[in-house]
């Protein structure tokens, strides 16, 4: 009797792990209150008696994004940073313009899962299953179209036509963090050494110094 009641309470234990991702709401809403000094896993509560209509508003999903970069594309996003009702909601909400041949580099969110979805134009999506497979997965996807990224894996967005393309992209996480791949390996502060890099990606060193003094520059200036 006392195994088959450890196994329940493991199980249970177990499986509400699985589901658990942000903290959950234990009332109506916890709007953050971004001005309060206190520290916590997401943002203190703002006193639900202030709390009105633009606490849960966001206006722009509407308006392209400046996609001349270097990369092509453009993010507009839509977080507890700029919703604050958000806040212990588990959800934000990305708007992706492309350029023609623009692409939203390999990256990762930490914290979610994202289901994004083509409203137009045309892109290559996918992502890289975890070691030892590091198995591609990927789809040409048109108008209409939804595609799953799973929590913590790297994945892209490519627009191989001639027109610019857009998506928005749903995530499960009111904060879901990007981890940009290139641009932390290459990019981060102070460098990672280039002799571990080096051997890392099996290459001349000097190909290591030229694409750490381009990342860097960009992301530290």
């Amino acid at each position: 009797m006392a195994s088959a009641l450890f196994i329940v309470v493991l199980l249970t234990l177990v499986s509400s792990g699985a589901l658990a991702t942000d903290p959950g709401p234990l009332q109506d809403f916890c709007v953050a209150d971004k001005a309060s000094p206190v520290l916590v896993n997401g943002f203190v509560c703002k006193n639900p008696m202030k709390v009105d209509a633009d606490d849960f508003f966001f206006s722009g999903l509407n308006k392209p994004g400046n996609t001349n970069n270097k990369v092509g594309s453009n993010v507009t996003t839509v977080n507890v940073n700029q919703i604050g009702g958000l806040n212990t909601l588990g959800i934000s909400l990305v708007r992706i313009d492309y350029a023609p041949y623009g692409q939203n580099p390999p990256h990762t969110h930490p914290r979610a899962t994202e289901i994004l979805t083509v409203i137009e134009g045309t892109l290559l999506v996918g992502f890289v299953t975890s070691n030892p497979q590091n198995r591609l997965i990927f789809k040409v996807l048109n108008a209409g179209d939804v595609f799953v990224f799973p929590v913590g894996l790297i994945h892209f967005q490519f627009n191989p036509g001639h027109e610019n393309a857009v998506a928005i992209a749903a995530l499960s996480s009111q904060n879901p963090g990007v981890i940009t791949i290139a641009n932390a390996v290459f990019g981060s502060n102070p460098k990672i050494d280039g002799g571990i890099l080096a051997k890392a990606f099996q290459v001349d060193k000097k190909v290591i110094d030229y694409l750490q003094s381009q990342f860097w520059e960009d992301n530290n200036n």
